[in-house]
């Protein structure tokens, strides 16, 4: 004789999926500095073009600070890699302006948690020609408070020492800077969330 007792789950059926599914609830309405409306969203695999243009837009010199080399543009390994990811242990969160005709990225802030959700790092940057806009601080501001969603512990990130605007945006963010005892060309900066 066999039986089978079937109970409620512990867990919605959404954290119980091997892959969690795109999150539709963190698309949001924002608006710029300047009183313009531009949507933030979770980046999907379809933003793989789009992505790609991005990065080909960024001036040579912010494109080192993003990746520390002189990258010129994202191959589709790389592109693919940054735009279909695991939304239970990365999130990419994405500036779009919703009146746009063709499908552009203003700015991408992303994070990348441990395996246990403890820290997560975090990496991102704005199209060179807002620098300015407030959209950094916008973007490094939701993907904080996803994390703290998340329940991850700490958000930390390496910065190149040289990279004043990113340090000056983490420090009045409440972030720590220490120097890299590696690599004295990096800062490494921390925000405790809980």
């Amino acid at each position: 004789e066999i039986r089978v007792r079937l109970a409620p789950a512990d867990r919605p059926a959404e954290e119980r999926l091997a892959i969690r599914p795109y999150p539709a609830a963190l698309e949001r309405p924002v608006t710029s500095r300047a009183g313009k409306s531009l949507r933030i969203r979770p980046i999907r695999p379809e933003d793989e073009p789009a992505l790609q243009a991005f990065v080909r837009a960024q001036s040579p010199e912010d494109r080192r600070l993003r990746f520390f080399s002189h990258v010129k543009e994202l191959d589709h390994r790389m592109a693919a890699r940054l735009t279909q990811i695991d939304y239970d242990r990365e999130m990419a969160l994405v500036l779009i302006d919703p009146a746009s005709s063709k499908a552009e990225i203003l700015g991408v802030m992303r994070i990348s948690a441990d395996a246990d959700g403890a820290r997560a790092e975090y990496a991102g940057a704005v199209r060179s020609d807002l620098k300015g806009e407030g959209f950094g601080r916008l973007l490094l501001e939701e993907i904080i408070a996803y994390a703290a969603r998340r329940g991850i512990g700490e958000v930390w990130g390496e910065v190149l020492a040289e990279n004043v605007a990113m340090l000056g945006l983490v420090r009045k963010l409440g972030f720590t800077i220490k120097k890299s005892a590696e690599d004295p060309s990096l800062r490494i900066v921390t925000k405790p969330l809980s």
